[in-house]
């Protein structure tokens, strides 16, 4: 893909978001889309496919502060347009070759030249493939980043685990080992491009550099086509690999795993795999960052006289926990250790809730025996200091 193809994008426009979306809008924006065109759940449908993979190459871009950056100085730049002015006054862009200005090859006077400055810029943020200048048609290419779904129990979110995942990407056609050619044949040097893979195309004073038209930018021409993959070179591979997810993910995160995405052409490396995580939720756990929550029942007479109870922890035998007599309804305890596994190896803590609970039912001796408790405290009123702050107001 040519570098005009990556300006004319707006990454804005494919997640449906503004110029000035929050990264968190972002994120929001590109997990909604991506639910709704992931192939998964969309297979066969070529068209949601292909939305899946714009939407993936916006958020890409989008998400990463330092790409984003760059994407926003180089839709300003072109879109100002960067002609300006003849030498020596006059209105009017001068004739420039962007195959040269993004390539680095024109001359400068001293330091860095436009051409150098506008290859860092676009070299930075464009490396997923494509070529923009002459020669790099056969130079090895990155392969695709790929996206993938998986959803998770509580417990493995918490403590890491290994998960079976199908992929299905680009890769080189087996059957005639990526050329392109069918079996027995080989390709020919394009004729138009001489094997570079591009060409110059004159648009009155400009002249873009541009993928060759006739090879489409791979330098060289298949006379007798691969009947797999059509004279492309590349078909769809299906995969199974074992990805181990860390421990301690959050629900929606985002995983990488370098290098396991599609192969590279080439020779050149294999992309990135991305999982995004849902993990269920649990029935007895909660979670608040690197700590598990959970409530416990206690008793009135446990909270009110203190008592030694027995606390749940995940994937482990119950902790005994001491509470203090006097022990107030909701009061949350720390125990350490026995929260989510960080990415360090250590353990964040427990936090248990405890509730008090009121029985339903009284048989006669207890009901007396309350009653009396009851006398016995009536000179307690729990709600006088209640209401002389409520008439104080």
């Amino acid at each position: 893909m040519s570098t005009k193809d990556y300006l004319e994008k707006d990454y804005y426009a494919v997640l449906g978001v503004p110029k000035s979306a929050t990264a968190d809008e972002i994120k929001k924006a590109y997990r909604k889309l991506a639910r709704q065109y992931h192939p998964d759940t969309n297979q066969g449908d070529t068209a949601k496919e292909k939305k899946f993979k714009e939407v993936s190459e916006a958020y890409d871009v989008l998400s990463d502060s330092k790409r984003r950056k760059e994407y926003d100085e180089a839709r300003t730049l072109f879109g100002s347009g960067v002609g300006g002015q003849r030498p020596g006054g006059g209105g009017g862009g001068f004739p420039f070759d962007f195959g040269d200005l993004f390539g680095g090859t024109g001359q400068q006077t001293s330091g860095q030249g436009a051409g150098d400055r506008f290859s860092d810029l676009f070299g930075g943020l464009f490396n997923r493939g494509g070529t923009t200048r002459p020669g790099t048609a056969t130079r090895p290419r990155r392969g695709q980043d790929i996206e993938s779904e998986v959803t998770l129990s509580f417990t493995e979110a918490a403590e890491g685990t290994t998960v079976s995942l199908r992929l299905t990407s680009s890769a080189a056609c087996t059957a005639c080992s990526g050329t392109g050619a069918k079996a027995g044949t080989t390709p020919r040097v394009c004729p138009t491009c001489e094997g570079t893979g591009a060409a110059s195309r004159n648009l009155g004073n400009f002249a873009f550099s541009e993928p060759c038209r006739d090879c489409k930018g791979r330098g060289l021409l298949v006379d007798d086509p691969c009947p797999v993959c059509e004279g492309n070179g590349r078909a769809k591979s299906t995969r199974t690999i074992q990805a181990r997810i860390p421990a301690g993910v959050a629900d929606g995160q985002r995983v990488r795993l370098k290098a396991k995405g599609a192969p590279g052409e080439n020779g050149g490396p294999s992309g990135d795999l991305y999982i995004v995580t849902h993990v269920k939720p649990h029935t007895v756990f909660g979670r608040s960052g690197d700590n598990l929550t959970v409530t416990v029942p206690v008793t009135f007479s446990e909270a009110a006289l203190g008592a030694e109870i027995k606390v749940p922890t995940l994937k482990g035998l119950p902790v005994t926990l001491r509470i203090p007599s006097g022990t107030p309804n909701g009061r949350t305890f720390r125990i350490r250790g026995r929260g989510v596994t960080r990415k360090d190896g250590t353990k964040g803590d427990l936090l248990a809730s405890v509730e008090v609970m009121v029985p339903k039912t009284l048989d006669d001796k207890s009901r007396e025996l309350l009653t009396e408790f009851n006398t016995a405290t009536a000179a307690e009123d729990p709600r006088a200091d209640l209401i002389l702050r409520a008439r104080s107001e």
